[in-house]
């Protein structure tokens, strides 16, 4: 989920931080602490993320909050959230939030167990995204994708 991720990327936004898998491969790419914000609803996991990563923005805030990261320069959006199983209406504030907050040539990473892409249909015409999916994680169970959405055309985007 990481690839292409590094320290030119910019400040980097972690949808669903849970217990640090996906922060510990962000930092591995030599994202630097304190341009990392996490957001995480569950308390115990969020106290978890403050104390592993004392140095990132740990926010204990909804993903449709994302526009409200307190971070600049935001280059990457990734997600471990299960965009699939999210209503369109709540799917759409969080993706066009991201990329509301992210730079020009920003990117959004999702994975999926799904066989489709993860975020809706509409949503990716609406805002003009195009995309490029991983090949299937056969060893992961269940099987797993990554995607990487960027915005082809954002001064036609709704």
């Amino acid at each position: 989920m990481t690839r292409g991720i590094g320290p030119e990327t910019g400040s980097v936004v972690e949808l669903g931080g849970g217990t640090g898998r996906i922060t510990d491969a962000i930092l591995a790419r030599a994202v630097i602490p304190n341009r990392l914000a996490i957001f995480e609803t569950n308390r115990a996991f969020a106290g978890l993320l403050h104390r592993r990563f004392p140095a990132a923005h740990v926010l204990e805030l909804d993903a449709t909050q994302v526009a409200e990261t307190p971070l600049e320069d935001v280059g990457a959006v990734i997600s471990g959230l299960p965009l699939l199983a999210i209503p369109t209406p709540v799917q759409r504030q969080i993706v066009e939030g991201a990329f509301r907050l992210m730079r020009p040539g920003g990117v959004f990473v999702q994975f999926t167990y799904g066989w489709r892409p993860p975020i809706h249909r509409k949503i990716r015409e609406g805002l003009g995204l195009s995309w490029a999916a991983s090949p299937w994680v056969w060893a992961n169970m269940p099987p797993a994708r990554v995607y990487w959405f960027r915005q082809t055309n954002p001064a036609t985007a709704n």
